[in-house]
């Protein structure tokens, strides 16, 4: 596997690839690889001809508070995770390849309406971050395909808009979360977890699973969503938000409506913060 730091010998590989004719997947991710981010890497594999991964740390994304400076930074782990899984190009690329003018003064891309609710709401200008390296990553790459996991279920329909709106020529590919055994979904976040708490954190994948049950024995959703709040906030938990919605554009739901919905959660437990969603159908 390659790796290369800069645009110019990303470039240079990937103008080879496509003069002999040759599709190329994409997985961006922020590094801390795990076997959630080698799933999708796998997935790109089984579709296209070349793969490329890239590692960035994004500043832009991070709030003034969060945990920009502690995010995990693992090259070398990362490269042996993704020679592994047969990629064939890892871009690592620094700050100023992303951002040459520095991140405080890059053009900002902003996605409405669906950046403003939760992860938005609780997080503000984190999408307008997502969007803006995303996009930049995938004029620097050209990829065919970019695949990107399900966990982070709204930041997939910020990008799938984006795609949509700016009429880029790319497929994006929603991939299935990986669990744990317990069924606590995959996360890099999950090592700043205690003994104690990662024993408690598969709580919120059961509360999903019990607000998809009740949703289907006619529950109103609302009352769905008080209760497995107050179920997390009982067991030790601070909810950002607890909620059902629509799938395809994060609207909450008619009274009646039963079809095309998804629960997700935000809670912290101890300093970290965990998310995490389930489709009803």
């Amino acid at each position: 596997m390659q790796t290369v730091q800069d645009a110019p010998g990303l470039r240079a590989a990937i103008r080879g690839w496509r003069s002999k004719g040759q599709t190329v997947g994409f997985v961006p991710t922020m590094g801390n690889l795990h076997a959630g981010h080698q799933s999708l890497v796998k997935l790109a594999r089984a579709r296209t001809d070349r793969v490329v991964a890239s590692v960035f740390v994004n500043p832009t994304q991070f709030g003034p508070n969060e945990d920009f400076e502690r995010y995990p930074r693992t090259l070398a782990q990362d490269q042996a995770a993704l020679a592994e899984q047969d990629c064939d190009l890892l871009f690592a690329p620094d700050v100023a390849t992303i951002y040459p003018f520095g991140a405080e003064h890059s053009i900002s891309l902003r996605v409405p309406v669906i950046t403003e609710t939760l992860e938005g709401a609780h997080r503000p200008g984190h999408f307008d971050g997502v969007a803006t390296v995303v996009c930049k990553l995938f004029n620097l790459v050209q990829p065919d395909l970019a695949v990107f996991g399900q966990k982070d279920f709204q930041q997939l329909k910020v990008i799938e808009r984006m795609v949509r709106d700016l009429s880029l020529p790319l497929k994006v590919m929603a991939a299935p979360t990986l669990r744990a055994d317990d069924g606590l979904a995959l996360s890099s976040r999950n090592q700043y977890l205690s003994v104690e708490e990662r024993a408690r954190a598969p709580l919120i994948y059961d509360s999903l699973l019990k607000m998809r049950n009740l949703l289907e024995k006619g529950h109103a959703w609302r009352v769905i969503e008080q209760a497995a709040a107050a179920r997390l906030v009982r067991a030790g938990f601070v909810p950002d938000y607890v909620v059902i919605r629509r799938a395809e554009d994060l609207a909450e739901p008619a009274t009646d409506e039963r079809h095309g919905l998804v629960a997700l959660i935000a809670a912290r437990l101890g300093n970290t913060r965990l998310i995490d969603n389930l489709m009803f159908d």
